[in-house]
């Protein structure tokens, strides 16, 4: 069975379901197939020249889904013309392992006659750059076992279209299987989001109220700042063990007292970030060194050298 013969016989079973939501998340997997076997010309043609019922509906889905390519050729069933009609009803983000290795960005929608709630959730990877890695739709229920703070739809959005333009932009990224199946639905979604923010800083940082009453601590901090970046919430073993050995005796010109307070600013801030036992265990296992390696003119970047010696 070719594809277009199997499209149109799962259309044949769309039909009876009468489902937008299903239908979509059909038409997603369906373009990501198009789009690999390099059909989606002859695919859409064939499926103008057809004309049955199923076929229209193929065509009302792809367009859905953001097929600029394909023109919705009527008549479609009444609940076919609620595909991609939705309206978003809130944003979450937030840590999706203990260490923030991976962010998750969480929108809900619902189309326009209230039926079919569901939530968009994106797997975000931090050691990658902040690249989308997976993506799901699911039920509402699905947030309770999350634990994410809510947040601003437009920034999540922006968040995730962000991170699949990142995706787009990179060789060799490590992604889920399944997420090519999801992508074209997820970027219709976050699209559709009113507001989107592209570019939004992480504000993490900036809610972090705790930093210890010691000599150095603040500027201590602002070199755990600057380290962290855009990608704030992950803070593994691994990052915590760069920060202390490569990072600042690399980058960072601190002052003595700086470097004495670095060890409790960075406790501070792993509790704030959920008290791992396995971060703390690393910063008493790297922090003591830390003297001797700032003052190793050998570990010392460019610029760091440089603004040593101007006077």
């Amino acid at each position: 069975m070719t594809m277009f013969d199997t499209a149109v016989s799962q259309a044949r079973d769309l039909l009876r379901w009468c489902s937008p939501l299903r239908t979509e998340l059909w038409a997603s997997r369906l373009t990501a197939e198009l789009e690999e076997s390099g059909q989606t010309e002859a695919f859409v043609r064939r499926l103008r020249e057809d004309g049955r019922a199923e076929a229209r509906l193929v065509l009302a889905a792809l367009a859905a889904v953001g097929d600029a390519s394909v023109e919705v050729v009527e008549p479609v069933p009444g609940w076919a013309r609620r595909m991609g009609r939705v309206t978003c009803d809130g944003g979450w983000y937030g840590k999706a392992d203990p260490y923030g290795e991976q962010v998750l960005g969480v929108l809900a929608f619902r189309y326009e006659n209230g039926k079919e709630p569901h939530v968009l959730v994106v797997g975000i990877d931090q050691p990658q750059g902040g690249v989308a890695v997976d993506a799901l739709v699911e039920e509402e229920s699905f947030l309770a076992d999350l634990g994410l703070r809510a947040a601003e739809p437009g920034v999540v959005a922006g968040r995730v279209l962000d991170a699949f333009a990142l995706g787009d932009q990179l060789m060799g990224a490590a992604v889920a299987d399944t997420l090519p199946g999801v992508r074209r639905l997820a970027l219709r979604r976050a699209s559709a989001v009113p507001g989107v923010v592209r570019g939004a800083a992480d504000d993490t940082v900036a809610g972090f109220g705790d930093v210890p009453d010691l000599p150095g601590a603040r500027e201590a901090f602002g070199a755990l700042a600057e380290f962290l970046g855009d990608r704030p919430l992950w803070w593994s073993p691994e990052r915590v063990s760069r920060f202390l050995t490569s990072w600042l005796p690399r980058e960072a010109d601190l002052s003595d007292a700086a470097i004495e307070a670095m060890p409790e600013v960075l406790r501070a801030w792993t509790r704030f970030c959920g008290d791992q036992p396995e971060v703390l265990r690393r910063i008493e296992r790297d922090a003591p060194g830390l003297p001797a390696r700032m003052s190793d003119e050998s570990l010392a970047g460019l610029v760091k050298r440089l603004s040593r010696r101007r006077p």
